[in-house]
């Protein structure tokens, strides 16, 4: 911490401020903060009268947590036939839907087009929407996709080591096949980080498989788990300080959270 933040009047106590957060008790805050596990700025600070400004970056056991109580974080499960905007040119269903019960004058991070369903991520936080949506910072995202035909070994091989489409070479992190085909048509898991234009769909067409139906399950470290689609709800404090974490990373997701556009 900064000795600014620490002699700053202005400033609130770290523990108040843990508290005021949702991460625990005052009680527990102060515990935690004696235990080591809270740092600020990347120290580590032990005493909990410390002060802190609403710029301090607060981490526990390495995980950040909200200090700016201005900034909302909903997880919407985007119907197919809405598009990625909040305001549609030419009259299609927009994101207005789902966000005018909101007070807070939200917006999306990157987009899912209009025929692909799934997790979708609004918020009023520009500095975390440009961190998780922009390819540079790698942000994983994980989709199932039900396509046409027997998905081979071979191709979800050639899935993974990657193959050139018109705009580049394209490379999956991870695919698999989720049971056997039926019907005429497979599932697919498919994990990358590019943000490229329909690129699950122009992966899956060019090795022979075109897309029927496409969901988006997991946004970094964000599972879309029950959330019905076309609802809304508020990040957990787990999830929120994951993001934000990957956020003051500059991307960097655990190794463990393996998760734009369909």
């Amino acid at each position: 911490m900064s000795d600014a933040s620490a002699a700053n009047p202005e400033g609130e106590r770290l523990q108040k401020v843990m508290a005021a957060s949702g991460v625990a008790s005052r009680r527990v805050s102060e515990d935690l903060i004696a235990q080591g596990r809270v740092t600020v700025n990347g120290v580590v600070v032990d005493e909990p009268g410390r002060r802190v400004l609403p710029t301090d970056l607060i981490t526990v056991d390495g995980t950040a947590i909200q200090t700016d109580t201005s900034k909302r974080y909903v997880m919407l499960n985007k119907p197919v036939g809405v598009v990625s905007s909040m305001a549609d040119e030419n009259g299609r269903p927009d994101l207005r839907e789902f966000t005018r019960d909101y007070d807070e004058r939200l917006f999306n991070v990157g987009r899912l087009d209009a025929n692909t369903s799934g997790l979708l991520v609004l918020t009023n936080d520009g500095e975390l929407a440009h961190v998780l949506a922009h390819p540079s910072f790698g942000v994983s995202k994980t989709y199932i996709a039900k396509v046409t035909g027997a998905v081979s070994a071979q191709t979800i091989s050639k899935l993974t080591k990657g193959f050139d489409l018109d705009d580049g070479f394209i490379v999956a992190d991870k695919a698999r096949m989720l049971g056997p085909a039926s019907g005429g048509a497979s599932q697919v898991e498919i994990t990358l980080h590019s943000g490229r234009n329909r690129i699950v769909r122009r992966m899956l067409d060019a090795v022979g498989h075109p897309v029927i139906d496409l969901v988006r399950r997991q946004f970094g470290p964000l599972h879309l788990g029950t959330l019905p689609v076309g609802r809304t709800r508020d990040l957990t404090k787990v999830e929120l300080g994951q993001l934000l974490t990957i956020s003051r990373n500059g991307g960097s997701e655990p190794a463990e959270n393996e998760e734009i556009g369909g």
